[in-house]
């Protein structure tokens, strides 16, 4: 139990049917939707939708998707790959010619084409039990009427602005400056398109007046997608992988998600006396900093298009962990792994939906980097992602961008299991920290006995692109002595992620998690 003398949240209890996301305004559309007699997938879709015009730097229907669910009264785990490809006519060797030697950031030739919408209206149409239309409907309401902007969205809106280039700087500026806490945003060209969508389904967005609107926008930088490239969309049903830690079962989404990393991580970590260290000590944020270098190493080496992922279970494999175990110095620090594939960036949302049949679905949904690629449609300002920077241009790397390729994605659901039983939908934000903030949520539950809330509120460290990220939540001491041992620490000007979780209780009860880090909240009825 928390110290009520102290800033804190408490956790949110409820036996009907719950969520938890970053935002309030999506947390009430789910749980008003469980009300209204859907379905945790419902209210998954619901939710997340509108997020995307709540949190328009994050995410958005020019995005991905990947969900975790299961199915009323079953506790087995299911898989769907929302992630969209590259046109057909992306080729590695012409940005390899024009002298790339990485996909540029905000050109066209960083844009695959968006996944979450077909996912979107699959898991709908085979999961949910009421129809688009009335799914949509909260989130065409918002881009119409506007969502004030909540302080966290206003914290990354300026930085990710940068981004923002021709028509899409109509759309998310006012008069080209960032928007600012209380501001409104409105996007009444996407409330249209979420209209044809609720009116034809799939075929709203990817063909006719819409998809038109997308391809022209995209030629005009340049682009080589085509209207072939957006009716070919297609997302799939997969199986998940997964590990055990210390009594529970870590289920990640398969490749081309990056899930494996953090079973890889916890698998190192097991040859560490964790549960004896100071949770947030120097010896322990030591210890997973250099755990995280080798476990993201072998994904930038491993992880890609899973029709391209050969070496997956050597990755998964116990025999693999304790090799990059045994190079783990407990004092010192090794050199950062160099990243293959892996922009800076942190822009994400989760939602995470248990209803009464105790069916669960995590579901997380993103552009990318802030604001995407910065390019938007002309006429519906559909702002698109540049998931294709996820793509290395190595020839040969199983992760080479190609036409009809998934690039390697860093947004991954989560969902825990003990014996058998689902027990906790989660998902930790923040880009590429995802799979170290997926093995840190599952350390404090189980090394230190944290409930959800405590496990999430707890400071964060994270070792990327040669730097330990290290939370003011640390004390200076911790910092001394990291620095100590070799890292270059340095405090991060935002936050580190942010999670959110439910955990089914064996008693049936509910119990809700959302991360202070966001703006965000669990809701319950």
């Amino acid at each position: 139990m928390r110290d009520f003398h102290l800033p804190g949240r408490s956790a949110t209890f409820a036996s009907n049917g719950m969520c938890a996301t970053s935002h309030p305004l999506a947390a009430k559309t789910a749980v008003d939707i469980l009300e209204r007699g859907g379905n945790a997938m419902d209210a998954a879709i619901a939710g997340a939708i509108l997020l995307g015009i709540c949190e328009p730097q994050m995410t958005g229907i020019g995005g991905d998707c990947f969900a975790l669910f299961t199915k009323p009264g079953s506790d087995e785990i299911h898989a769907l790959n929302g992630s969209g490809r590259a046109p057909a006519g992306a080729d590695s060797a012409a940005l390899r010619a024009r002298g790339h030697d990485t996909v540029p950031l905000n050109s066209p030739d960083a844009v695959t084409v968006p996944g979450a919408i077909d996912a979107f209206c699959r898991l709908s149409a085979d999961h949910g039990k009421l129809g688009l239309d009335t799914l949509l409907a909260p989130a065409i309401h918002y881009a119409e009427a506007g969502v004030p902007v909540a302080p966290r969205v206003a914290f990354d809106w300026p930085v990710a602005a940068k981004a923002l280039q021709g028509h899409a700087i109509g759309y998310f500026t006012k008069d080209g400056a960032a928007l600012k806490t209380g501001d409104l945003f409105r996007a009444p060209g996407q409330a249209e398109v979420l209209r044809r969508i609720a009116a034809k389904g799939r075929d709203g967005f990817y063909t006719g007046e819409v998809a038109e609107d997308m391809i022209a926008a995209l030629n005009a930088q340049g682009g080589g997608h085509t209207a072939d490239d957006f009716a070919a969309t297609e997302c799939d049903y997969t199986t998940p992988v997964a590990g055990d830690y210390k009594g529970v079962d870590l289920v990640e989404h398969p490749p081309n998600g990056h899930g494996a990393t953090a079973i890889l991580m916890l698998n190192i970590l097991k040859h560490f006396d964790i549960s004896l260290m100071d949770p947030a000590g120097s010896q322990r944020a030591h210890i997973e900093a250099e755990a995280a270098k080798l476990a993201y190493d072998a994904r930038n080496r491993i992880i890609a298009d899973p029709d391209h992922t050969t070496r997956l279970e050597h990755m998964l494999a116990p025999e693999t962990a304790a090799k990059l175990a045994a190079l783990i110095d407990p004092q010192n620090a090794m050199p950062a792994a160099a990243p293959l594939a892996d922009a800076v960036h942190r822009e994400t949302v989760y939602i995470t939906v248990v209803d009464r049949d105790r069916m669960a679905v995590s579901l997380i949904y993103s552009i990318f980097h802030g604001f995407g690629s910065g390019i938007a449609s002309e006429k519906f300002g559909v702002l698109f992602q540049n998931r294709g920077a996820g793509f290395c241009l190595t020839p040969g790397h199983p992760n080479e961008m190609a036409g009809g390729k998934r690039p390697m994605h860093t947004i991954i659901p989560g969902m825990l299991c003990e014996n058998g039983r689902a027990t906790m939908p989660f998902g930790v934000m923040g880009g590429a920290y995802q799979p170290n903030g997926h093995a840190r949520l599952v350390s404090n539950l189980r090394d230190f006995g944290m409930d959800a809330q405590t496990a999430l509120d707890a400071p964060r460290s994270y070792a990327e692109a040669g730097k330990l990220k290290v939370e003011r939540g640390y004390s200076e001491a911790v910092r001394a002595e990291l620095a100590g041992m070799g890292h270059d620490v340095i405090v991060p000007e935002g936050p580190i992620g942010g999670g959110q979780a439910i955990v089914i209780r064996p008693d049936g009860v509910l119990e809700g998690a959302s991360d202070p880090r966001k703006d965000g909240c669990a809701l319950g009825y």
